[in-house]
Parts: structure tokens; sequence; C-alpha cells
């Protein structure tokens, strides 16, 4: 009877120890990991060559000239 219990005990420990539990989340987290990445390396790309500035320059000067 000891052994049944104990053997029972070992195999619901085991089970929680390979559960799948939280890999979603881990998941999850290393694809916000990997965005925040790309984001960073935008923002360092943009912010040294001035091609947004660029943009919303040519932007408002087309508006100002369709309004003037």
């Amino acid at each position: 009877m000891f052994l049944l219990r104990w053997l029972i005990t070992l195999d619901a420990w085991l089970a929680r120890l390979s559960s799948d539990r939280g890999q979603a989340t881990a998941e999850y987290a290393l694809i916000l990991l990997g965005a925040a990445a790309v984001a960073m390396l935008l923002v360092t790309w943009v912010t040294k060559t001035n091609r947004i500035s660029n943009l919303l320059d040519a932007v408002f000067r087309h508006i100002t000239g369709l309004v003037g």
C-alpha cells in the first residue's frame, strides 16, 4: 500500500515537471523582447538618418502647397 501511494505521488510530481504550463507566457515574452529590439534598431536608424523629419517636411510642404 505504501509503495503504491509513493508511486502515485512520484507520478504526479513528474507530471508537474514535464507540463507545458507557462510555455505560452514564455513565448509571448520572447516575442515582446524581439519586437522591442527591432523597435530600438528602427529608432536608432531613424534618428541618425533624418528620414522621418525629411518625410514630415515633404508632407507639410505638399499640404501647404495645396492650401496656398
